[in-house]
């Protein structure tokens, strides 16, 4: 402690102690480091938790990222751990400066309470002594000169008593009746009054009721204003109808009553006040002219008058601005003139267009308001034709009794309310009648009764609004194109004062056109069904293209109805699942191509027929549909396709009754195919079909019909195409009698069938040059099937057979599906019973190849059939019978049990086909093992080696005869040859039979030589093998020796030594010459061979004398009927020959 000339002096400890401590916005360092440690820590008790849930990679990215955000929080205490350093010397700052203001404060208050005492201690201050008046106290003994407001404020007055005060109502009552009835001049309109309480109550019907009274009951006492009631009734919106009461109040009424009371005493006197001289500043007193009389009640009603209908303007003013804080700000405009005189409202209000240089064509420059309704106070100009003849004559009379020669000061001012309508020009492009628009609004009166500004606006907007509409309605039936102007197609309806203009489009689509009350904007919707709800978007951007170019109306409907008519027919094109296209790549060339008149198209692809398209072409006034075909230009960049051919499609002949369908059908001679194919005049049509308002009324089951009716065509076409390239005749034939009415062409079968005719060609075009061509009726019926469905197209091809051949075997019988219809393979139907053969094809495009190959194939086999059951009759060939015939194949037994199964194949190949022959035996009839039978005798070798029918080795011999010659005669010479070689073919049979019985070495097979050392003999092996149509040959031993078996005419049968040729140039007679041949044929002569013959000749006959066999230089001839027992022994004995010749 320190002291300083005897005073203490404090230490700066102390002083510090005095300044106030200041925290505000500072919080303690340890509890920022403990908030910050406590969340780190929380942050890894969270990642414990769920890192080992996540994968590697999430693990290490959450891990980075937490790192990364700890750090820079470490990082920032740090730094404010380095600021805290200097936290004592920034806290004692902050006293000193807490300290500094709190003085500061100290001192201001000490000024303030200085400034207080100097103006409070002025008023304080005595008064100057009043010498004059304690003069006058001290010589009168009372105030001679105090004021008489003291007095009257200090001495009260004695009121008066009712009785008094009911005397003087009556009297000033009095004066006042007397005052109006001899001198005031009432204006007529303020006759209707009453005088009640010492005052007269004017009451102006619509105006005004007013309450005045006298000042007195002199002659020069005027009068003062009491009261006033506007006699108005707001109507509309009530919201603000405590802004404006009936009776004025506050500062409205006293301006009125400064003003009613200044007016009415215009030309009275000012009072005689000797005490106030007169302000020379002031204007000065109007003086009454001569020869005229005061009339201050005209001037209080011109006054009122004016007032009322002003506070009516206000209120309609009030009215129109609450209107645009309620939505129509942007759109409405309200201005006051005429010094709060006239009202003028423009609605419709468009925003400023900019100036853009070039603007298109279609862009026309609309006005920046739709219209203008002025509300105005005028004055009647002509006063005798504002009052009615009755108010005149009183005006007069009292004028004449109460002022006789003189004339009154004012007079009456008729007023009234000039509403004006003005409608802008080209107000949405319409060009109206404005004349008869606003004598459509009959008379807009302001009614004092209902003041009701938005019901008058409304009124003239809607008759605004009907006259656009009906100019657009006269626009849209008078277009450049007719397709509004039907009676009912343009509607304009008006229901509780809303007009719209209902746009019948297509079918049951309509589109109403209306402009907004408030807006001034067209717009455009649907009738609002469910089903138009996507279209909203569209029609909100039609509305907003129209509101800019509202000329465009007409274009903008044309578009909306294509636009509506192509929405339906694609929803109905995908309902039934045709894939539809509303644009393909053509070229604008292209396009030209279905007509003039087209103004939007629609494609449907065919799905079995991907370059064929039904196309729905929109017009006008309906649609029209063309059936094309395109292709593709693969040199294209964008692959741009063009069509190859149109076909127009007459809808009513299609689902007509009466029509076949097809535009270019080909009548023929038949009288009822011609009555078919004739076409159906105008006149004939139903009303439904020739009512253009149901043109575009498009159905599910029409476009089925049609979509159908195009895959038929495009079928038909492709039939067509093929019996043109092969230069083949058709017509067209009713297709009721085309298709022969079979359960298993049942499924063939379309409400639209009987629209589209078969085709019909002659047997002797297509089927010249074909085989069988004489088994065939001359008409031959072609009909595409499945062009109505989802599968794929099919011909049938209906031939009629001259001839009934029933089909027999266990093939037919699993092929029938029904009573004498039988179906042998997928393609072929036989309907037994009327002989009528169905060829189904499965591809449109080869379908007459394909026709013509199962054709070849199938006649082939009836004409086989037909020939075989006519053998056993004609040719009395009894073991000759049919066993299996199903169209594919044909089965017969031509000797006994030997049956051969004959198919075609390759009809249409360049040589012609070629036939198959399958050699079998099967069961032999009983009836038919007779000795004249061809059959075999009964051979002492196993039954399943006899099941081997021998003629199968001279199968690829045999099948060629068929193909030489007329089929019938072919198949003739083929069962004669295949009898008259059975003997043969079976007595070879069995001796290949009997050497194969024989004991066998191991490894042994057939084919190849082989000998068998039995007992030390040496056996020579046997084989046989054809070698021609008609010759066998048998090989012995190591196949150098053979004998050969020809079949020749006459049903006879040469064995001849194999050494020899038949074909050699001459006879061999000599040693040398059989010795060049041999090395010739590299086969050795038979040793012995013709010593062999006549030995065997010997053996036969004699066991047969009448045997028919003779002998010659190289082998013998016998007949076929002992062939058998002449080679048995010729075999016989050659193979015993052999046998000496191994042996040595």
């Amino acid at each position: 402690m320190a002291v300083a000339n005897g005073h203490h002096e404090p230490t700066i400890e102390e002083l510090e102690k005095e300044l106030p401590v200041v925290l505000d916005g500072q919080i303690p360092l340890g509890d920022l480091l403990s908030r910050v440690v406590q969340a780190i820590y929380a942050e890894l008790s969270e990642l414990v938790e769920t890192l080992p849930n996540m994968s590697d990679s999430a693990r290490k990215r959450t891990l980075a990222d937490w790192v990364v955000k700890t750090k820079k929080q470490v990082v920032k205490l740090y730094a404010i751990t380095k600021w805290a350093r200097d936290a004592e010397t920034v806290q004692k700052c902050m006293n000193i400066t807490a300290f500094l203001m709190n003085q500061n404060q100290q001192f201001e208050d000490v000024m303030g309470g200085l400034t207080y005492a100097k103006e409070s201690l002025d008023p304080a201050r005595l008064r100057n002594h009043d010498l004059l008046t304690s003069l006058d106290v001290l010589t009168t003994g009372t105030y001679q000169r105090l004021p008489s407001a003291i007095k009257k404020s200090i001495i009260p007055i004695a009121p008066l008593t009712d009785t008094e005060i009911v005397k003087t109502l009556i009297d000033m009552e009095n004066a006042i009746r007397y005052r109006l009835r001899m001198t005031e001049i009432i204006p007529v309109e303020m006759f209707q009054h009453h005088i009640a309480n010492g005052r007269v109550h004017f009451t102006v019907p619509k105006l005004f009721e007013t309450a005045i009274c006298l000042r007195g009951a002199e002659k020069n006492d005027g009068w003062f204003f009491v009261s006033v009631k506007f006699l108005i009734t707001v109507g509309g919106d009530l919201t603000g109808v405590q802004e404006f009461p009936s009776e004025p109040t506050g500062i409205l009424r006293r301006h009125i009553a400064d003003e009613a009371d200044l007016r009415m005493a215009c030309y009275l006197p000012l009072p005689d006040n000797s005490e106030s001289a007169p302000n020379p500043e002031d204007p000065p007193r109007p003086q009454l002219p001569e020869g005229a009389v005061d009339a201050p009640l005209v001037r209080l009603f011109n006054f009122l008058q004016m007032m009322s209908m002003s506070y009516q303007l206000e209120i309609l003013c009030y009215q129109a601005q609450r209107m645009r804080s309620l939505g129509w700000a942007d759109f409405l405009k309200v201005e006051m003139r005429d010094g709060r005189k006239t009202l003028a409202v423009s609605y419709w209000m468009r925003p400023q267009q900019p100036t853009v240089p070039g603007l298109p064509p279609n862009r026309v420059k609309l006005p920046l308001h739709g219209g203008t309704l002025t509300i105005s106070i005028v004055e009647d100009t002509d006063k005798k034709a504002a009052r009615p003849p009755m108010a005149r004559m009183l005006a007069e009379l009292q004028r004449r009794s109460k002022l006789g020669d003189m004339r009154p000061t004012d007079e009456v001012e008729s007023l009234q309310f000039d509403v004006k309508w003005e409608p802008m020009k080209g107000v949405l492009a319409a060009n109206i009648d404005a004349d008869e628009a606003i004598a459509a609004v009959q008379e807009l009166v302001v009614d004092s009764d209902n003041i009701d500004f938005e019901s008058m606006l409304r009124k003239v907007i809607e008759v605004h609004t009907q006259a656009i509409l009906r100019f657009y309605q006269v626009q849209l039936q008078r277009g450049p194109i007719r397709v509004f102007s039907p009676e009912g197609k343009v509607v304009l309806v008006s229901e509780r004062s809303y007009h719209s203009l209902r746009v019948h489009l297509c079918a049951d689509e309509v589109a109403i056109v209306s402009i907004d009350t408030r807006t001034g904007r067209l717009n455009l919707r649907d009738t609002g069904d469910l089903a138009a709800a996507g279209r909203g978007p569209r029609f909100s951007a039609i509305s907003d293209t129209l509101n800019e170019a509202p000329n465009m109306l007409f274009d903008a409907l044309i578009r909306l109805r294509y636009n509506t008519i192509t929405d339906i027919v694609e929803q109905k094109a995908n309902y039934l699942g045709f894939q539809v296209f509303r644009h393909r790549n053509f070229a604008k060339e292209e396009l030209q191509k279905l007509g003039p008149a087209a103004r939007g198209t629609m494609y449907i692809q065919l799905a079995n027929f991907p370059t064929h398209y039904l196309v729905l072409v929109l017009t006008d006034e309906e649609f029209r549909y063309a059936l094309i075909s395109t292709k593709m230009l693969s040199d294209t960049m964008f692959g741009n396709m063009i069509m190859e051919d149109i076909g127009w499609l007459n809808v009513r002949r299609i689902r007509g009754s009466g029509g076949t369908g097809m535009d270019d059908i080909v009548v023929s001679s038949s009288s009822l195919v011609a009555q078919m194919g004739q076409k159906r005049k105008r006149d004939d049509l139903s009303p439904e079909l020739t009512r253009s308002e149901d043109s575009f009324n498009l159905e599910t089951q029409v476009l089925r019909e049609l979509y159908a009716y195009c895959c038929a065509r495009v079928a038909y076409t492709g039939v067509e195409r093929q019996f043109k390239l092969r230069g083949i005749p058709y017509t067209h034939v009713n297709p009721t009698i085309a298709l022969p009415q079979t359960s298993d062409l049942g499924h063939i079968q379309s409400s639209l069938a009987r629209s589209v005719p078969a085709l019909c060609v002659q047997s002797s075009d297509i089927l010249s040059g074909a085989p069988a061509a004489e088994a065939a009726m001359p008409n031959i019926r072609v009909i595409p099937l499945n062009w109505w469905s989802d599968k794929k197209a099919q011909v049938v091809t209906c031939v009629k057979l001259k001839y009934v051949q029933q089909p027999v075997g266990k093939r037919a019988a699993a092929g029938a599906s029904s009573k004498n219809i039988i179906r042998p393979s997928k393609r072929i139907i036989y309907d037994a019973a009327e002989a009528v053969v169905s060829f189904l094809s499965e591809e449109v495009d080869t379908c007459v190849d394909e026709f013509l190959e199962e054709w070849a194939r199938v006649s082939k086999m009836v004409v086989i059939a037909r020939e075989v059951a006519r053998m056993a009759k004609e040719k009395k060939w009894r073991d000759v019978r049919l066993l299996s015939f199903d169209l594919q194949t044909v089965e017969f037994a031509y000797a006994s049990d030997y049956t051969v199964l004959i198919t075609c194949t390759d009809q249409l190949s360049p040589t012609g086909g070629s036939f198959e022959l399958r050699f079998s035996r099967c069961t032999p009839s009983p009836t038919l093992l007779q000795p004249s039978s061809l059959a075999p005798p009964q051979l002492p070798f196993p039954i399943h080696q006899l099941q081997i029918n021998p003629h199968e080795q001279a199968e690829p011999y045999l099948r060629h005869v068929l193909r030489h010659g007329p089929l019938a005669s072919s198949l003739d010479r083929l069962v004669e040859l295949l009898r008259n070689t059975l003997p043969i073919a079976v007595e070879l049979e069995s001796m290949r039979a009997s050497s194969n019985n024989t004991k066998q070495s191991p490894g042994r097979g057939r084919g190849r030589s082989h000998t068998v050392v039995n007992a030390g003999v040496a056996e020579p092996w046997v084989t046989t093998r054809v070698e021609g149509l008609g010759w066998w040959r048998v090989l012995y031993g190591d196949l150098r020796h053979a004998l050969d078996f020809r079949l020749m005419t006459g049903k006879q049968i040469a064995i001849l030594d194999a050494s020899y040729s038949l074909f050699g140039s001459s006879t061999r007679t000599s040693s040398s010459s059989s010795s060049s041949s041999s090395e010739f044929l590299s086969l050795p002569p038979i040793p012995d061979f013709k010593t062999l013959v006549i030995d065997a000749i010997r053996c036969v006959r004699m066991k047969d004398k009448h045997a028919r066999v003779a002998c010659i230089d190289v082998g013998v001839v016998c007949d076929s009927a002992v062939v058998g027992v002449m080679a048995s022994a010729l075999h016989e004995r050659v193979l015993k020959k052999l046998r000496e010749v191994l042996s040595r």
